[in-house]
């Protein structure tokens, strides 16, 4: 026995969890399987989910790492509940399982928007359909209204606190995006591109040395790969601005791809953000009508996982199935890519200073793009009824403060009623 003043043996530290080796991938393919079904509201749900099984439940990750995971995911472009979730898969089951579990949460939404969409979106609908779908449609500018106000108030907050410039700075770029928006939508993208990287040029500009009096030589600046893939998608889409353009022009299916691509590589904030992204080239090249966008819109929010999904009804509309398959494979492929190149940089990527930088100047902006929205979105309603569906879904969401899933179902209701006792209805 050893004596009691005798010191003992340093203790081992607990080792950290090792990605892949947490669960089986039958387990993934449950697990997140049953989110992507159950996973009604948005990102706030989503997480919410994924907290209580990977965290709460399960212990797979602890509070910090998760909170860094959201933060990281923050920071990258694309659809942010869809990285965390393919995220907490890697984490717990390795490259395999983020595929698995990243496929079995977007898969069950996809499913039924596709089924929604091929009612919603058909030739002639029955009348009930029409009527459900105006009513809906019509409290989307709503919808965009209150996600674009909950972003806001906290991205002031931090502007404020930042002082004067930053405060000019962030209503410039608050600006820019709703013009954009309202305005040029499908090439928000470069707005939103241009007001990061101005940020990150004003916070962080480049170092010049001097011939006469060089410096010590410095040890290289190691950035994580996720930072170093914003200026290069911000080059490739400047770079190929034109001839995106063209292609858009001509319409197709190299138009549709290219409309996912924005909404699942170059979109920063997420959610209604990809709306101005997606509505000119839904409208402008007629794979829909307004009012059908507006439907696309409400079907990608009441359905279940993730309210990207929307694209598919685009693609459904622009090409059948397979368009809306193409369009989710595209939208959502860049999530994947993000999160299997860089998902080891996801803890340092939370406190670097230039990544925070370029989304101080891309987020506003963002936000500036989700409540410019609703003026084309108000725009695209016909009848006078449907204005009044609007002013209540406002008084729902804002003033009530109720779900967007109930304020669209209850307008879908109301739209129901009025087509049924014979009010006029959208062309």
């Amino acid at each position: 026995m050893r004596p009691p003043d005798e010191p003992g043996p340093e203790p081992v530290p607990a080792a950290e969890p090792r990605a892949g080796y947490q669960a089986s991938l039958a387990t993934v393919l449950r697990e997140w399987g049953r989110i992507g079904c159950v996973g009604f509201g948005g990102p706030p749900a989503h997480i919410a989910l994924l907290r209580k099984l990977c965290v709460d439940r399960e212990h797979w990750l602890d509070a910090t790492e998760f909170e860094d995971a959201i933060s990281a995911c923050n920071l990258l472009p694309g659809p942010a509940s869809t990285q965390l979730a393919i995220f907490c898969a890697w984490r717990v089951r390795g490259r395999l399982g983020a595929l698995v579990g990243g496929a079995a949460f977007i898969v069950p939404g996809l499913i039924v928007i596709l089924g929604l969409s091929a009612l919603f979106l058909a030739g002639a609908p029955p009348l009930w359909v029409r009527g459900i779908g105006a009513g809906a449609g019509a409290a989307v500018a709503a919808v965009a209204v209150q996600a674009g106000w909950n972003l806001l108030r906290p991205s002031w907050t931090r502007a404020k606190q930042a002082g004067s410039p930053r405060r000019i700075r962030w209503a410039l770029y608050l600006l820019a995006g709703g013009t954009a928006a309202a305005v040029i939508g499908p090439w928000l993208v470069l707005v939103l591109l241009g007001c990061g990287l101005t940020e990150l040029a004003v916070r962080h500009p480049p170092r010049r040395g001097s011939r006469d009096t060089p410096g010590p030589r410095t040890a290289p600046r190691i950035t994580p790969l996720p930072l170093i893939l914003v200026p290069a998608a911000a080059a490739r889409a400047a770079g190929t601005a034109r001839a995106a353009g063209t292609a858009v022009a001509a319409g197709g299916l190299a138009a549709l791809a290219w409309t996912a691509l924005k909404v699942g590589a170059l979109s920063f904030g997420g959610g209604f953000v990809i709306i101005p992204l997606m509505r000119a080239d839904a409208v402008g090249h007629h794979w829909m009508t307004s009012s059908q966008f507006l439907n696309a819109v409400a079907l990608g929010q009441i359905t279940p996982g993730p309210v990207v999904q929307t694209v598919a009804a685009v693609g459904y509309a622009a090409a059948g199935v397979g368009g809306g398959l193409l369009a989710a494979l595209i939208a959502f492929s860049p999530s994947f890519i993000f999160v299997l190149g860089g998902a080891r940089y996801f803890s340092s990527l939370r406190g670097n200073r230039r990544a925070q930088a370029f989304l101080d100047g891309a987020g506003p902006a963002a936000i500036g793009a989700i409540l410019g929205s609703a003026i084309p979105l108000t725009a695209a309603l016909t009848e006078p009824w449907q204005y009044a569906v609007l002013a209540g879904a406002m008084l729902l969401l804002l003033a009530l403060r109720r779900g967007v899933v109930v304020t669209l179902l209850t307008a879908g209701a109301a739209g129901l009623i009025i087509s049924l006792a014979g009010g006029p209805l959208p062309h």
